[in-house]
């Protein structure tokens, strides 16, 4: 049994005005830069990754009488950002089908991908993968694919590949897991299995503060998957979608794979009809900068209170570099206040050139174009200096490194007690590390500000007395009756 597995990974945010190029593949952030062959075994090993999952399961489903062989191709992934380039997708593409091409045959493919890539040319930037490999290998060769809980999975996708699995937890934490679902469903189907697949798109969009899986209605909603999936021949899936992707099939949907054609159906309709009962359940829970502000200083000082700036978090294509919420901070005379990561490698310069315990003068952030966002103009004390190379502690993350450039903690002059990261490199805030790498104590802080929309919870929910939702303005808008979409397909709410 020889299966190709290769990933490619990318979530578009179409919105967003910086195209994402081959270099933001290449270049190593919070995962991996692009790797081939053998290091795609080797370099994974140990992640919270579905190519790390995939590739465990199929070594343990090694035995003298059914040898597996893996034949690693490429993995890659881009920080989220705008419209895949022609160039970075084609070059990507041609090096895992010239992959397989050039593996003399073999009995079936994984792919480590997404669901919400867009490129300059395509809406379904998975499906066209799928379109082309397919071409190269014929209609009869097995596919298994793992995509993100955000996937806009679209009927291409699912009639190209035999089988798909998606990421049930958001924070994702099951990265892995999904990998090896995918895996074991490939294996199966490589025994001779036969599986039918159901697909249901949902008539409404999610915003993403409303698609964390810890709280309802998402809970009960996965919960029920879980039940209803305990039999590895008979399972369900459901992506949330990625709405900051202006393309025709974006938005949540269901899939479901069983041994019948009506028994799959009916697990898609079940669960479309629990998640559409559901609609007005999903609530953002968006408040603006200053009221957060002031409703994040009345909570009793027993833990720290959490302010997601969620509309420029960099792992849903934001900027990094916002300034809303910081001047909302400022203007609240907000006090004991950690913040972090925001991005400018020109402040990151200026401090290194500074120096630890020195002061200087610097407009911070606010370049990215959005609307009503400008820098925030004061005076600095520069903590401490890092090279930003930070090590995942979180359990999303854990035993990776971020790399972000050079990295730097200030002190804003005049505020009570207003702590930042800066960062040269876009990097989501979603572990403690990008805090504690410099020796602050989360605990003694009175507000916590993150930017991120959920991924943060896993590693700091446990931290917090209360987490607030904060509409600053971001290239990643949440309030979707405020987006310019011009792609959907008919009929589809967006709230």
């Amino acid at each position: 049994m020889r299966i190709a597995i290769a990933g490619f990974q990318h979530e578009t945010n179409t919105f967003a005005p910086t195209p994402t190029e081959y270099n933001d593949f290449v270049m190593a952030d919070s995962w991996p830069g692009l790797i081939t062959d053998q290091a795609v075994i080797t370099a994974t090993q140990g992640m919270n990754l579905p190519i790390t999952g995939a590739i465990e399961t199929a070594h343990a489903h090694n035995t003298p009488q059914h040898q597996i062989t893996l034949i690693p191709l490429l993995w890659c992934a881009a920080e989220p950002g705008g419209y895949v380039s022609d160039d970075a997708f084609d070059r990507i593409s041609a090096k895992i089908c010239d992959g397989i091409a050039a593996t003399s045959g073999c009995d079936g493919v994984y792919l480590d991908l997404h669901g919400a890539m867009v490129t300059s040319s395509h809406f379904d930037g998975e499906g066209e993968l799928l379109r082309r490999i397919r071409a190269s290998i014929g209609p009869d060769i097995p596919i298994a694919i793992s995509l993100d809980l955000h996937a806009n999975i679209t009927q291409q996708m699912v009639d190209l590949a035999d089988l798909i699995t998606v990421y049930r937890t958001y924070p994702h934490l099951d990265m892995a897991a999904t990998g090896a679902r995918a895996m074991a469903g490939l294996l199966r189907l490589l025994s001779g299995e036969n599986i039918y697949a159901a697909f249901r798109q949902i008539p409404f969009l999610i915003a993403l503060p409303a698609q964390y899986t810890g709280h309802d209605p998402c809970r009960s909603i996965y919960n029920h998957i879980g039940h209803i999936s305990d039999n590895a021949h008979e399972f369900a899936e459901f992506a949330m979608g990625f709405s900051a992707a202006d393309i025709p099939d974006c938005g949540a949907s269901v899939l479901a794979y069983a041994s019948t054609p009506e028994q799959a159906a009916a697990m898609a309709s079940d669960i479309s009809e629990m998640v559409i009962a559901r609609e007005a359940d999903f609530d953002p829970m968006l408040i603006d900068p200053y009221p957060a502000v002031i409703q994040a200083m009345a909570s009793p000082h027993q833990k720290p209170v959490i302010l997601a700036d969620v509309q420029d978090n960099p792992g849903a294509g934001g900027s990094g570099d916002t300034t809303g919420l910081l001047k909302a901070l400022c203007a609240a005379d907000a006090e004991h206040v950690v913040f972090g990561v925001i991005c400018d490698p020109d402040f990151a310069r200026a401090a290194h050139d500074t120096g630890t315990g020195n002061n200087m003068t610097h407009a911070l952030g606010g370049r990215s174009g959005v609307a009503d966002d400008t820098p925030f103009e004061a005076s600095f004390t520069v903590e401490a200096l890092h090279d930003g190379i930070f090590t995942y502690t979180g359990a999303m993350y854990g035993g990776g490194h971020a790399e972000t450039g050079r990295s730097c903690l200030v002190s804003v002059t005049g505020a009570r007690d207003i702590r930042l990261v800066v960062s040269s490199y876009r990097t989501q805030c979603l572990d403690q590390c990008f805090f504690t790498s410099f020796g602050i104590d989360l605990s003694a802080a009175r507000i916590i500000a993150l930017k991120s929309t959920i991924h943060y919870r896993a590693d700091f929910e446990h931290l917090a007395s209360q987490i607030i939702h904060v509409a600053a303005p971001g290239l990643f808008e949440c309030r979707l009756n405020r987006l310019p979409y011009r792609h959907l397909r008919g009929g589809v709410r967006i709230g």
